[in-house]
């Protein structure tokens, strides 16, 4: 079987990652991270302007490594924030580079790797293509209704990891992905929640801004009465009610820290790793420790509704992301949902290899490839 050359690139908040891969192998991977003095001439400016030091990054890399431009087969970047479309595999066309450029739908460095793509791919000869992006919608109609017709529930997730997982879990399971039911809990600085039906995400948490449970970083689903009064109470600016909902909320706002590996090693020691915003006098480590489980509460009660969703017929629930390692969360989560179905640990959650793994997808069914239009519904 032919092996396909592809690379990835990755776009983050503070980071940029580029890797090469022949077929599964990959011969190099380059991280850069950028300091808050790199980004800092672009903060009030849209992340567009970034364009150019993020590709010339990702140039410099295949230079670094001596990359023979010839040999690509496919660039695939990291989806952004488009319009909501189905999971799968897009080639980046003109469409799709204009909704990444304008930023309308949310302005964020992701949108960048779309862009990149199509440009490096323009220069080596091959296609781009973007892979279950982060707006991935597949919601069934009775999970759009919030009790507000003008303020509907949003499928916003980890789209990417939730579909490699899934696919990982069918395997194990010795099924199809198509044909599992499964809960899959990805957990990192936010945390999705996906009901898994027949190779769709038919209902998920807003796990950008909106409900579900509280992360290391963000309020999750907040009591609303209480939200409105401190909305209307004088106290506070819009952006003081952003920060508290996503970047100061959740984990942090209890225990000073959104490192849940520093967490763990207070509670289970109480060693204080450096920097990490724990201040012993401030925060007991039963405080800490009751305030991880709490979050972990959350993540089960929010697995139980998926069940419920699933009708009970779950075949797996699969955990992922960071928090997959933590030894107080994963096993309360497994003592609480233990009952529901058995509980598989897929720690971590490898985008590279993800993307790499679309991209071979495409090159090898290109039937199987999406086309985004002006309005963002996937056609042929």
């Amino acid at each position: 079987m032919e092996e396909y050359n592809v690379l990835v690139i990755n776009p983050g908040s503070t980071s940029d990652e580029v890797s090469f891969f022949k077929g599964a192998r990959e011969l190099f991977h380059k991280t850069v991270r950028y300091s808050r003095a790199d980004l800092q001439p672009f903060e009030t400016l849209k992340v567009s302007a970034q364009y150019e030091m993020r590709r010339d990054m990702a140039l410099a890399a295949l230079k670094e490594h001596g990359l023979d431009t010839a040999e690509v087969h496919a660039v695939i970047g990291r989806g952004g924030l488009l319009r909501p479309i189905p999971g799968g595999v897009y080639e980046v066309n003109e469409a799709m580079a204009e909704d990444l450029k304008s930023g309308e739908r949310g302005d964020h460095p992701s949108n960048l790797g779309g862009l990149i793509a199509r440009e490096l791919a323009g220069k080596f000869g091959c296609k781009a293509f973007i892979a279950d992006p982060v707006v991935v919608d597949e919601l069934e109609p009775l999970a759009r209704y919030s009790g507000m017709p003008e303020n509907p529930r949003l499928s916003l997730l980890h789209a990417l990891n939730q579909k490699r997982i899934g696919r990982h879990a069918a395997r194990q399971l010795g099924k199809q992905y198509w044909e599992c039911r499964l809960i899959i809990m990805h957990g990192g600085g936010g945390i999705s929640i996906g009901a898994h039906k027949d190779g769709r995400i038919v209902d998920v948490n807003n796990a950008l801004d909106g409900d579900g449970p509280f992360t290391p970083q963000r309020a999750g689903g907040v009591p609303a009465g209480g939200l409105v009064k401190m909305c209307f109470s004088g106290k506070y600016t819009q952006e003081e009610i952003k920060l508290k909902l996503k970047g100061r909320g959740g984990l942090i706002a209890y225990t000073g820290t959104a490192d849940c590996q520093a967490l763990e090693k207070y509670i289970l020691t109480g060693e204080v790793v450096p920097g990490s915003g724990i201040d012993p006098e401030k925060l007991s480590r039963e405080k800490a420790r009751e305030a991880v489980l709490a979050m972990a509460y959350q993540i089960a009660k929010e697995i139980g509704a998926m069940a419920a969703v699933l009708e009970g017929k779950v075949d797996a629930i699969a955990l992922t992301g960071g928090l997959a390692y933590d030894k107080i969360i994963v096993p309360e989560i497994k003592r609480r949902v233990g009952w529901i179905a058995q509980v598989l640990s897929y720690p971590g959650g490898d985008e590279m290899a993800a993307l790499r793994a679309a991209a071979e997808i495409a090159l090898r069914t290109p039937a199987s490839v999406k086309k985004y239009d002006a309005a963002g519904v996937p056609v042929a």
